[in-house]
């Protein structure tokens, strides 16, 4: 049934192309109007219910301190280096200015006032933290109203006005905070074109034609697109996470290219065979339009899994990145036969510069695409034949190749970077530096103390002594109590930084000990809140539901893989290949970024922890992309072995047909991928190299070499389903018909000349 609505689908998009062209750029239009008229900014409320972050948080609402706002901080130095603010009028006077024009910005609420601090006298202390002890650097704190009030417009008045008074203020000015944070511009843009320029040359390499590579990359520009525009709607409805355009784009283009190359492969194959070029697309569609149905399919599902966590920002994050997926899968079916029909009969032909480049030699010009493509095949059933041939040594050898890469996911660490993981070039960065250098680390990560007393009036100054005491505490700022409510906050500042481990341990110390004593057995309620405190329980929470996830996504794979090959040794085996594989990927994460193992190369300055959601969403991802390989080979696989009844036959004739499109894909996917390693952000970053390794090793160590070593190993045991289990389970839609290359999308070869 699923075949025959695609056929219809394709064949219908392929002769009335123009048409659907014209509905689609219709949707894209009407999508961007959309997001301009309704759509909203990305927000991080990396919160989630239950947490005693959030607890705090709201209390702190409850307080209206203002705590709950949006910051930014001005941090200033004398250009003079021998100058301080403690002896040079002339940069006190500076200092009054700036932050005078400061105050003055559109929906500022209040700063603080270094300059007023240092008429007390006194030390860093007495000054509130707003001056160094040596005086030689001072912060200007300014508080905005809520992220909903705000927009980019803000962050640009700040910045304009300090790129204003440093051309007038003897003073050095570097600026930071959640501002910037939440409207600085994403550093995507040119990650997706360095990724669509490389997989165009992929394309063009693996199909030899400017047409052929053209198209795939026109139907993703078509689907990211609508994608992003239908994200930036959902933004304005909820809270949509600041990754999440990101990796939607990420994703969005790896998949778009990738499900685009497997039907245009089918389709050109199709015309070798000699049919029209519609009738081609549509039955191209009918054939590989469905594992790209059910590979979309899986990594939707997989992805929405991540609910499990409960944690809402990821929750919203996977719904976002689910319909940029949805889209691209659409547009593969009914964009991409479309563009197929349109182009007619050219796809058959291949350019005098691309029969050249895929012969291998450029002076002399490959007569006919047939011939090189069994070129290419002929190297693969070689290679394949040898390992079938030592499977033991390959097996275990790339066994322990993969192990190994894992070790290091036994020291993973979660946090979140902080600006200090940002290049020198970023102001925040700069800034960064300067409140560390003088007033600690732990100032750019403040933990905020909220406490309702409930009567007992001396739990608030029994709290505030007690925590300053914690050898993890380097101070405490004056505490704000509200009148209206009795609420009070506290402003602790650690004496670590808010990516080390030992802030976390600060953390879990004070609720663990620290207020419990300070309160005792009365009423007070007290809770630690502030950013590095909410990404150290949403952390920890993910990590608890992390198994449970890993497990049920395992499961749902196994079942799937089940019912498609009616097997149970093939899904098991390739259920322990994906954990492999996987978790190759979390090491080489870990040895680059907590260990700094090669992090020049992707422009890592500084070694930082994996942030917290990251090992979850990857995971859900990897195992959606993963079964797209899975099921495109090991179909052809069970083929043969239904047509020829050989195990060792199956598998060199399944592994070797189908690896040339296997690589090509994974290729662009890989390309695609680091092209957001090179991000400025870290998160894009660990997105990036952890989604491209986890697909090089995926489609070379694992489908390359362990995939035919083992069902080597396991013989005819491989397709082995007790009967009773047999009769229990459903014939599903996919491959379970025996006709592999008719289900799978694997064209007939085509017919001989003459």
């Amino acid at each position: 049934m699923l075949s025959k609505a695609l056929a219809r689908l394709g064949t219908s998009a392929a002769r009335h192309p123009w048409r659907v062209i014209a509905a689609w750029l219709i949707a894209a239009t009407l999508a961007v109007l959309a997001a301009v008229a309704f759509g909203g900014r990305t927000a991080d409320s990396m919160t989630a219910p239950g947490l005693d972050s959030q607890r705090a948080a709201e209390l702190i609402e409850r307080a209206g301190t203002g705590q709950e706002g949006m910051t930014a901080q001005v941090v200033v130095t004398p250009l003079d280096g021998g100058a301080t603010f403690l002896d040079d009028d002339g940069a006190r006077t500076a200092l009054t200015r700036l932050r005078a024009e400061v105050e003055r910005l559109p929906h500022v609420l209040g700063t603080s006032d270094p300059a007023g601090a240092l008429d007390t006298g006194g030390d860093t202390a007495v000054r509130g933290g707003l001056v160094s002890a040596d005086g030689r650097i001072a912060v200007v704190r300014v508080q905005y109203p809520d992220q909903s009030r705000l927009s980019a417009d803000d962050l640009h008045a700040l910045v304009g006005l300090g790129d204003r008074l440093r051309a007038e203020l003897p003073l050095r000015i570097e600026m930071g905070g959640s501002l910037f944070y939440a409207f600085s511009d994403p550093d995507g843009g040119v990650s997706e074109l360095i990724g669509l320029l490389a997989a165009a040359a992929i394309l063009f390499l693996a199909f030899g034609s400017l047409v052929a590579a053209a198209l795939p990359i026109g139907m993703a520009v078509f689907g990211l697109t609508v994608g992003v525009a239908t994200m930036t709607v959902l933004a304005g409805v909820t809270e949509v996470p600041a990754f999440a355009p990101v990796l939607g784009s990420m994703v969005g283009l790896g998949v778009g290219i990738d499900y685009a190359l497997f039907v245009l492969a089918r389709h050109r194959e199709y015309l070798a065979c000699g049919l029209d070029p519609r009738a081609a697309a549509g039955r191209a569609v009918a054939t590989a339009g469905r594992p790209v149905v059910f590979a979309g399919g899986t990594v939707v599902v997989s992805i929405l899994g991540l609910a499990v966590a409960n944690v809402p920002f990821m929750t919203v994050g996977g719904v976002a990145v689910s319909i940029v997926v949805l889209i691209m899968v659409l547009a593969s079916v009914t964009l991409l036969p479309a563009f197929l029909g349109a182009a007619g009969p050219r796809l058959a032909r291949t350019g005098r510069i691309g029969r050249a480049l895929r012969a291998g030699k450029p002076g002399r010009l490959a007569r006919r695409d047939p011939a090189a493509g069994a070129a290419h095949a002929a190297g693969w059933r070689r290679w394949i034949g040898h390992v079938s041939r030592h499977p033991v040594p390959y097996a275990v050898g790339a066994a322990g190749l993969l192990l190994t890469a894992t070790l290091p996911v036994l020291g993973l660490r979660v946090g979140l970077p902080d600006d200090g993981s940002l290049p020198q070039s970023r102001t925040e960065r700069r800034a960064y530096d300067l409140v560390a250098e003088g007033f600690g680390p732990g100032t750019n990560g403040p933990l905020v103390v909220a406490v309702d007393p409930s009567g007992d009036q001396g739990a608030v100054d029994r709290l505030a002594a007690t925590v300053a005491a914690d050898p993890g505490i380097a101070s405490v700022a004056p505490t704000h109590v509200d009148r209206a409510t009795g609420i009070a906050t506290l402003v602790v500042f650690p004496t670590t930084g808010p990516q080390d481990k030992a802030t976390a341990d600060t953390i879990a110390r004070l609720r663990a000990d620290v207020l419990p004593t300070a309160i005792g057995e009365g009423p007070a309620r007290a809770h630690v809140g502030g950013a590095a405190a909410s990404l150290s329980d949403v952390g920890r929470r993910t990590s608890q539901r992390l198994p449970a996830f890993v497990a049920a996504v395992l499961a749902m794979s196994f079942l799937l893989l089940m019912l498609v090959f009616r097997s149970v040794l093939v899904p098991l085996k390739a259920v322990l290949l994906n954990l492999l594989s996987i978790g190759a990927a979390y090491g080489v994460m870990v040895a680059v970024f907590q260990w700094g193992w090669g992090g020049a190369l992707i422009g890592l300055e500084a070694t930082v922890p994996i942030v917290s959601f990251i090992p979850m969403f990857l995971f859900a991802i990897l195992f959606g992309l993963s079964m797209d390989y899975e099921v495109f080979l090991l179909s052809r696989v069970r083929e043969e072995y239904l047509r020829t009844g050989d195990n060792g036959t199956a598998i060199v004739e399944g592994v070797s047909r189908t690896a040339r499109i296997i690589t090509s894909a994974a290729l662009i996917m890989v390309a695609v991928f680091l092209s957001f390693a090179v991000a400025d952000d870290p998160s894009a970053k660990m997105f990036g190299l952890g989604l491209a390794t986890a697909i090089l090793i995926d489609a070379t160590v694992v489908r390359m070499v362990l995939v035919p070593a083992t069902m080597t190993l396991l013989g005819r045991t491989n397709w082995w389903l007790p009967k009773w289990l047999d009769r229990l389970l459903p014939r599903g839609p996919v491959g379970t018909d025996g006709t592999g290359a008719e289900s799978m999308g694997e064209a007939p070869r085509p017919r001989p000349a003459g």
